[in-house]
């Protein structure tokens, strides 16, 4: 039997499931009770009441009348039959004492022959049918594939429908609703406006190559409201919303990609119907079979002496108005099932609108949903739509981001904002803010700041109140394409110089980027090409009339057309490829006033020609590219204001004897390179102040190097020098001095003439010994000198008190 524990578990399906259970279902589980009530009380009359009950019926009569010879009166005689028993007759024949044994076993008999099959199993077949229509019915609640994700509906339904935050942002709709029509009435204009940066207004799309805008727009058509009070969560609410949101969403992508649960539903109900096809068909022939009187030929007359007997069936009546009851139940439980069908066939169920909902509530973005998603909320309107209203609040991102400012303005004070606060490298205030769901009010309470930075924030807004942000002139966009209000635009606009703005794609770029016209330096950090016909796909910069360095980190096969529409007023031009190709170049013409030029990682191979029509340029960086000989740098001479040149990190075998003719050079940096010498021509460059030729294969420092009188650092680290030449050390100018990870064996003591020198780097080489002369170097200290520890403790102790004097005076240089 059932234990109470297992009876009390299946009235539990009732109430768990009781939202999905729509009216004909209800009814027909209540039908489905009334017919397995008959089908228990039709077989417990069976089997506690007797079945049949037979008599036999005389083959023919004796002849009643006397035969001659009689007195009138009975004859009786005796006679004894098979079985041994004597049994008396009348005159008749007529049997008179029938064994009971014998009416029991001729009942059994003909209870199995005589009686239709259908009386004696209709009991039976009821419950059968019964219990395979209740299993029907609550398949669809058991089925693996489709009671986890049914499970999950409930669950997250109610949660949704009793979550404070429901309550709360239904309330925040009616505030602003009555907000807004008090604003339309009164003819409010005054309200702050947004900067659009939606996909309709000018974001790119994948047919389209370059963009090109003939303006930008800005949206005012859902001014910002002020929320009241009420919108005030607690912070567990507020996180048991959040998380709401997110079992919402992932349940969503669950269950739209699929139909099972719909397709399971509507097979559940199809065999229903064909289920009671079936029985009222064949129920409908074999109701006439359950009768009262039956004849029976057992068969037996050889124990009985009788062959046909008139049957009783004693229950027949009974059963019979049960069965009439029983068809009458599934009649109405077939034209339910009809109904259910065409219900289920009616309307496309597999598609479900909030449109009602959208209408009635500000959270115009709540989307249509499909398939078994589309299908469970229809099952629920069944029972009360007032479910999907409420659980439509946590499919609109427009409650999702009322929800996370609510949390992110709780949880950012301005007292933790504060703490963040640091002091970068150009002792600037700096506020970096990292993967939060939007920018903290409280942020624009930082008056004092300098720089902000904003990273992997995708709702970023930037409202009015930064207007207070009087300091700011930097900030940062690290894949966040903000929107900015109207006042917030103008405040940017007039006050912003550098802007960073790093992206993956360039539709990312905010419009009003564009748009500042006192900007000074922008930053971009990015896919600036198109995927279908590589074009570039950057706004137009002209109203960026005050720029003066633009920096490109990007993947560009050209300089873009559009950065030649600030080309007059540039002064620093930086693009950093990831090592794509930089094929064409021209544009670098037009640039007449840069002064820095950098082309670092473009894969370039020689020095590019367009380069020596910059008249104007002081310093130009080509590292990491693929620049195997230069002999093009005679061209340079044209260039009369370059004094820095950095060719590092390339393929370059020898320096031309051409290099002569930039006489104004101050700095030249080969480092990375594959020279094995260094020629003379170098070496009458006199303005040559910094001279960079470490980790190339260089064996000789050559003697000539003793004419650049105005040489201050000289770098020829991981090089294959073994001796210093004495005229090196008339370099008396020299402050850094770097010599490691070469193969020298000592150093003369002449270095006591670099009285100037404050950096000496000597590690790394076959040195014994330092020489004492080392005291003399009046500005070197232990900081400054990078040698292996032993040389160093070797050295007098003298000179070591003299290097080590920086020490005890540690702020003489900041006073």
């Amino acid at each position: 039997m059932f234990t109470l524990a297992e009876v009390a578990s299946l009235n539990d399906i009732q109430p768990t499931y009781r939202i999905l259970k729509p009216w004909w279902d209800v009814f027909m589980d209540y039908l489905a009770v009334v017919m397995l009530m008959v089908a228990i009380f039709a077989g417990t009359m069976q089997l506690t009441k007797d079945q049949v009950v037979c008599l036999p019926v005389l083959q023919s009569t004796v002849n009643s009348k006397a035969q001659p010879g009689t007195s009138g009166k009975a004859d009786f005689t005796t006679v004894e039959t098979t079985t041994g028993q004597k049994e008396q007759k009348d005159s008749s024949g007529r049997k008179t004492n029938l064994d009971f044994q014998q009416y029991v076993f001729v009942n059994q008999m003909c209870y199995h022959l005589a009686l239709p099959w259908y009386s004696k199993y209709f009991p039976y077949l009821v419950l059968i049918h019964t219990i395979i229509l209740i299993v029907s019915s609550n398949f669809w609640f058991k089925y693996p594939k489709t009671c986890s994700k049914i499970e999950h509906f409930v669950s997250i339904l109610g949660k949704c429908f009793e979550s404070p935050w429901t309550t709360k942002a239904l309330s925040e709709t009616a505030c602003e609703d009555s907000e807004e029509n008090k604003q339309r009435l009164t003819g409010a204009q005054s309200l702050p406006k947004y900067v659009s940066t939606s996909s309709d207004e000018g974001s790119p799309s994948a047919s389209t190559p370059m963009i090109t805008k003939s303006g930008f727009k800005f949206s005012a058509d859902k001014p910002m409201i002020e929320v009241p009070s009420v919108t005030i969560l607690d912070k567990k609410d507020g996180e048991q919303a959040k998380a709401l949101f997110e079992k919402v969403r992932k349940f969503r992508a669950h269950v739209e990609d699929s139909d099972l649960i719909y397709k399971l539903y509507v097979g559940q109900t199809v065999i229903k119907t064909v289920k009671f096809i079936f029985i009222l068909c064949y129920t409908a022939n074999f109701v006439n079979t359950i009768s009262f009187e039956h004849i029976c030929n057992p068969k037996v007359e050889h124990l009985i002496g009788y062959t046909q007997f008139e049957c009783t069936h004693n229950m027949a009546y009974m059963l019979k108005k049960l069965l009439i009851s029983y068809i009458s139940l599934i009649c109405v439980y077939g034209f339910i099932c009809l109904y259910t069908l065409f219900w289920l066939f009616r309307i496309p169920l597999k598609e479900y609108s909030f449109e009602k909902v959208r209408e009635e509530s500000s959270f115009s973005d709540i989307p249509d949903v499909k398939n078994d998603f589309a299908f469970l909320l229809h099952m629920v309107d069944q029972y009360d739509q007032l479910y999907s209203k409420r659980f439509g609040v946590f499919l609109s991102e427009v409650s999702e981001n009322k929800l996370r400012e609510i949390s992110l303005n709780h949880e950012w004070t301005f007292e933790k904002l504060r703490q963040h606060v640091s002091r970068n490298a150009q002792d600037k205030q700096e506020l970096h803010l990292f993967m939060l769901s939007g920018v903290p009010d409280a942020v624009f309470d930082l008056t004092d700041l300098d720089v902000l930075k904003l990273e992997l924030i995708p709702e970023a807004k930037i409202p009015a109140k930064i207007s207070q942000m009087t300091n700011l002139q930097e900030l940062h966009l690290c894949h966040c394409p903000a929107k900015v209000e109207q006042t917030a635009f103008s405040f940017l606009r007039d006050h912003l110089r550098c802007l960073h703005v790093k992206f993956t794609d360039v539709a990312e770029i905010p419009a009003w980027v564009y748009l500042l016209k006192n900007l000074r330096e922008l930053y971009l950090i990015g896919n600036l090409n198109s995927e279908n016909n590589k074009m570039i796909g950057l706004e137009s910069l002209r109203e960026l009339r005050h720029l003066k360095i633009l920096n490109v980190k990007s993947n560009l096969t050209k300089i873009p057309p559009n950065i030649t529409d600030v080309a007059p007023h540039l002064t620093k031009l930086v693009i950093h490829n990831d090592g794509t190709k930089l094929v064409v170049l021209n544009s670098l013409k037009k640039m007449t006033n840069v002064a820095e030029l950098e082309l670092q990682n473009c894969e370039l191979e020689r020095i590019p020609h367009a380069i020596f029509s910059l008249s104007n340029l002081q310093e130009l960086d080509l590292k990491s590219n693929s620049i195997r000989t230069i002999e093009e740098i005679i061209s340079f001479q044209h260039l009369k204001r370059l004094t820095c040149l950095k060719l590092w990190h390339n393929k370059i075998v020898n320096i031309p004897s051409s290099i002569t003719h930039i006489k104004n050079l101050e700095s030249l940096y080969l480092s990375n390179n594959k020279l094995e010498s260094l020629p003379a021509a170098v070496f009458s460059l006199q303005k040559l102040r910094c001279l960079d030729v470490s980790y190339n294969s260089i064996a000789l420092i050559p003697v000539e190097i003793g004419l650049l009188q105005n040489l201050q650092h000289f770098h020829i680290t991981g090089n294959k020098v073994d001796v210093l030449p004495k005229q090196l050390f008339k370099c008396v100018k020299l402050r850094t001095l770097s010599l490691g990870q070469n193969c020298i064996t000592s150093i003369p003591d002449k270095i006591s003439q670099l009285v100037q020198l404050t950096h000496l780097e000597l590690k790394g080489n076959c040195l014994d010994r330092l020489p004492a002369t080392l005291g003399q170097c009046q500005l070197l200290r232990k900081s400054g000198l990078v040698v292996e520890d032993h040389l160093f403790d070797a050295l007098p102790s003298e000179v070591k008190e003299v290097l080590n004097q920086d020490t005890s005076i540690p702020f003489a240089n900041g006073i």
